[in-house]
Order: C-alpha cells, then structure tokens, then sequence
C-alpha cells in the first residue's frame, strides 16, 4: 500500500483547506489518481508554479498516479483567481507553443513511464473544444447556481476592486474547470485534485459536479499560496520572474534567486521545494547561518532538480568564484552567466596592449565620480580587478588581466559592477 503521503505533506506546510476530515486515512489505505491543472499563459513554467508539479511528484512517489492536465482550453478563458484585472487573451499560435514548452519541462520532474503510478499528460482542448454549448448549458450549467458562483472568493475580490468587475467569459471558467474534473473522473478514474488555495472554489465546483451528476464522492486539497518574509512577491527578482526555462532564466540566476532566500523563508522553502528528508533540512537551517548554509544548501538542490546536477554544480562554484576572487577559474559561458545583467562596456584590445590607467578605467565606466574618487576607493580597500583587491594607485591594466572569453571585471564596494569587454 502507498506511504503516509498525508503526513508528509503536512511537515512541509503543504496543506492548507481539505475537503474531507478523514482524507489522511484515505490516502494511507487507498491508491488515488490525483490531478493539477496548469494554464499555459506562458511558454514555461516558474518557480510559483513548480509547487504543484512537486506535489504532484511527492504523490507518485507514494504509490499515487499524478494527471496533469495542461489547460490550453480554459486558457482561451482565462481564470480570475487571484487577479485583480481580466487576463489578456492569447492566439491559438501562443497558446500551442507555450503548451510544447511547458510539457517538454513536465517530462523531466514526473516519470511518465507507463504504469499503476506513471504519469498522464492531457490538454483539454481535447474535450472543451468539440463540447456543444448548449449541451454544456443544459447538462453542466443547471448544477450551479448564479448565487453560489458569486460567493466564491475568486469572484467576490474582483467585485471589491471599484469598476474592475468580472466578464462572463472569465465568470465561466469555473463551470468548465468543474467539467475538467467531471471528464478526468470519467475517463482517468479521478477523484482527487490539488491547487493552490486560491483554487479552492474552482476545486470545490468540480467536486459538487461530480457528486451532483455521479453520484459519488470526490476530494481536493489546496496548500498555501507561497510568500516571502519581506513581503515581496515571491518568484520575482529585480529583472522579473523566475523562469524554469534557461533561456529566459540563467543557472545562474535561477541559482542565485534561492541563495538569496530571507533566513525567515529558507526552512520553508527547503521543506516545500526539495526532496530532502527531516533530519537533512534541520541539518541544513541549523547549520552556519553567516556563511549561508540553508540557503547553499536550497539553491544547489532546486537547481539540480530543475537544470541538472552540472548545472547546479556550476552555478555554485560561479557563485563561490564571484564573492571569494576566484573568477580566473570559471569558464567563458559561466562568466556570461554571472555578469549577463551587469553594466558593461567596450575596451579596444590595441588601447589595453598599451597598458590603461585603473584610476581612468574606473572613472570612464561611472564606477566612481571622478579620478580622485577612484584613487580615494582605492585607497580605502573598495576596488577589485576580476575578483582580487586593487591596492596600487598607479596600477595599469593589460592584456595579463583578461578573462576567458575576453571578459575584464572592475567592481567598486559590494555589489557595484562593471564589465569590460575586450576586443
């Protein structure tokens, strides 16, 4: 029989609302299949979505088989939960791509091997698209009510925002995302749904369907919308969200948005995204807090998990390289990585041959005000050159101190960079 997935679950602070009082006991003694729902409003998946698909995962390595359902269909809707405005709808094309995007990472966090618990991958445009409206009228849309659709909290927070409201297109989504449920228990032998509490309405509707239309009984469970101490978005950094993608997210950045987890969130977020057991997540927190243990500990494990053990590999040792002076040993592509967002600029190889001042170099990119600012951080021990600390005011720059891949770092205090590209 499966494992105790409840308990679980509830250790790592991912149950918020349960449909039923005894579903703990449900799940010790009964094999389920389990869905999530994913809207393709993007042509990948970020890390406030990775929550779910871990779930998911942590179910089918109990026993359970995990359905999950890419919604290209109610994309074409648009769901209002937790959105104060109506989504921008997107073409056929986009939502085809972002669905080809969004699979391709699913396939390398679930198994899809085929089996009591492999994995199943649906779209329901498969069923939402040939379904006849007045069908769906008369045998869906006469289980619900107009007042029970308008106490729904999804609905309700958009009748709070003055002269928002809510269209009758996104007023819909939840009867069909009602109707995904009763279709996956029909087809897949599906009684159990997960969401983010902010689906719980959504997930409640299905579940009123299938008793109404089936006769039978049918669960759902929603964790906890993930925050962050500070009270920022969590899944945002500076220059946007947090991308599974590489493309739109490096390693490297990927790898540094978890390292830099608030000392508040990092247990949380080390028991909510990685795989590691009790005994290595208390390790972890209660190790060295200064030299950033837990959150060391977090970002090598969630980028492992995402971009692979190289990956992870890499970005720790580039992190390492950049506050430690190590950057002679870090490739080209790793140095891109590190100092793709960072200010930079052109140097003429034939001008650094010569030999060019550090004190105009500094001044030249906008690091410091002037030449006597410069030789002033100099002074002060604030100047480094690729990592190690400048101590000569009379220092010049050549072809000795550049980087693989023709890369010169000058940075001034902590965290002012600026990168000079030679050639």
């Amino acid at each position: 029989m499966p494992g105790d997935i409840f308990d679980e679950l509830q250790w790592r602070g991912l149950v918020h609302q349960v449909t039923d009082d005894a579903l703990a006991d449900k799940l010790s003694g009964e094999r389920f299949t389990v869905y999530h729902g994913i809207d393709v409003t993007a042509d990948s998946l970020h890390v406030g979505s990775l929550v779910g698909v871990l779930v998911l995962r942590r179910f089918q390595s109990h026993g359970h088989r995990p359905v999950v359902l890419l919604g290209a269909g109610t994309t074409r809707i648009g769901d209002p939960s937790g959105k104060r405005a109506e989504r921008p709808l997107l073409s056929p094309e986009q939502i085809a791509g972002n669905t080809a995007g969004i699979r391709a990472q699913l396939e390398r966090l679930l198994d899809f091997t085929p089996g009591p618990a492999g994995a199943v991958l649906v779209d329901n445009t498969d069923w939402l698209a040939p379904l006849p409206l007045l069908d769906f009228l008369r045998d869906v849309g006469k289980h619900f009510t107009v007042n029970a659709m308008l106490a729904k909290e999804s609905v309700k927070a958009r009748f709070a925002e003055a002269g928002v409201g809510i269209s009758f297109t996104e007023f819909s989504y939840m009867l069909l995302q009602a109707y995904d449920y009763l279709h996956l228990f029909d087809t897949e032998g599906c009684r159990f749904q997960i969401g983010g509490s902010d689906q719980w309405g959504n997930i409640t509707a299905g579940i009123d369907l299938i008793r109404r239309v089936r006769g039978t009984e049918a669960y759902g469970l929603t964790w906890p919308l993930v925050t962050k101490a500070d009270g920022t978005k969590f899944g945002k950094s500076e220059a946007g969200n947090i991308w599974l993608d590489e493309a739109r997210t490096s390693p490297y950045e990927f790898f540094q948005f978890w390292l830099n987890a608030d000392d508040r969130d990092v247990d949380r977020y080390l028991r909510m995204f990685t795989f590691l057991d009790q005994v290595a997540i208390e390790n972890a927190s209660g190790g060295d807090a200064a030299g950033r243990t837990a959150q060391r500990t977090l970002a090598y494990q969630v980028t492992a998990l995402i971009h692979g053990e190289p990956a992870a590999v890499a970005a720790a040792q580039a992190a390492a390289a950049l506050f430690g002076g190590g950057l002679r040993d870090l490739d080209e592509g790793a140095l891109a990585q590190v100092f793709a967002d960072a200010p930079s600029s052109r140097l003429g190889a034939e001008r650094l041959a010569a030999g060019v001042p550090l004190v105009d170099l500094l001044a030249e990119t906008g690091l410091v005000a002037s030449k006597s600012a410069a030789r002033q951080a100099i002074t002060q021990g604030g100047v480094s050159v690729n990592g190690e600390r400048a101590t000569d005011l009379d220092r010049r720059l050549g072809p000795d101190d550049v980087l693989a891949g023709g890369f010169l770092v000058l940075k001034r205090g902590k965290r002012s960079y600026h990168v000079l590209h030679v050639g």
